[in-house]
């Protein structure tokens, strides 16, 4: 009997051990399980690429769609799982798929010149175009797959992300956007009311337009020098020129002196053929009802004048 007993406790044993092991295998196999389906779970993020001022070069080239949402936008919120299924398709259709926070990347807000939310762009090797089509992952699987952005009309190269016009609007939504952030702490963290925050913004453009236009005219006096500077005689040549100047308006004088003279001296010869002509030769006056009248000894003497002349010729 105790042989027996022994040996129901021995099998009850083994039983029991047989059980624990094939509880444990099965254990490690569900973990394993769990590990391996987890793995593409956590490499979905990672196909979803995020685009920054400090790494938006990289778009330029491959191909690529980028989404420019907000996060208080309703309508981003709800394109947002779409956009997530789609990039999972991404690596096998050769695009990257990326997003862009307008409210964190204010230059590339500037930079693609974005008016409505969400804003979703195709670039293929540089070139951009916008997406106008439906919002939906078979919609962006056919626009990409089908080539559909070949009919789109692509953004003109003057308002292209990379040009001069548009990296100008992207530093002027950064300072914009830096300048909202010095309102907002000094309001908020230094307790300035509005209107003080308004005056110094206003005092601060104006001293900055004052230092602008005295470099630019320190600027334009370097490249475009003075006469007085770029030329050592300048200074004699200007006294030459005045002196010149002096001399020829006193030769003018004294022509309009000489001109006048003459006509004095003709007023004058004048003046002495008519009283010759009205008194005497012995300078008495002529007898009554012999002297002329003055207008009569004027026709006279112009007449004699005019005798003198054709002779003289």
């Amino acid at each position: 009997m105790a042989c027996a007993r022994t040996r129901s406790r021995t099998d009850t044993t083994m039983f029991y051990s047989r059980g624990q092991r094939k509880h444990r295998s099965w254990m490690c196999w569900f973990v394993l399980g769990v590990w391996w389906t987890s793995l593409p779970v956590s490499a979905k993020p990672d196909s979803l690429r995020e685009v920054t001022d400090g790494n938006w070069e990289d778009i330029l080239t491959g191909e690529w769609m980028i989404e420019f949402y907000a996060p208080w936008c309703p309508a981003c919120q709800q394109l947002q799982p779409v956009w997530r299924e789609f990039a999972d398709w991404g690596e096998d259709m050769g695009v990257s798929i990326a997003k862009v926070d307008v409210t964190e990347q204010p230059g590339l807000s500037g930079r693609f010149i974005i008016t409505s939310l969400p804003t979703i762009y195709h670039c293929k090797d540089g070139i951009f175009r916008k997406y106008q089509g439906a919002r939906t992952k078979d919609d962006f699987l056919s626009f990409i797959h089908e080539q559909k952005w070949k009919a789109v009309e692509p953004v003109s190269s003057w308002f292209g992300p990379s040009s001069f016009l548009m990296n100008s609007m992207s530093a002027l939504f950064k300072l914009s956007m830096f300048i909202r952030r010095c309102h907002t702490y000094m309001t908020e963290h230094l307790g300035i009311p509005v209107w003080g925050s308004y005056v110094i913004f206003g005092l601060v453009t104006l001293f900055s337009g004052l230092a602008l236009g005295l470099i630019l005219v320190f600027i334009a006096d370097f490249v475009f020098p003075s006469r007085r500077f770029s030329s050592p005689d300048y200074y004699q040549k200007k006294q030459t020129m005045e002196q010149a100047r002096l001399i020829q308006q006193q030769e003018e004088e004294h022509e309009a002196d000489a001109e006048e003279d003459d006509d004095e001296e003709e007023e004058e010869d004048q003046e002495d053929v008519w009283r010759r002509r009205r008194g005497s030769p012995e300078g008495r006056p002529e007898p009554k009802g012999q002297g002329f009248s003055d207008e009569a000894l004027r026709k006279r003497v112009v007449v004699s004048r005019e005798e003198q002349e054709e002779e003289d010729t």
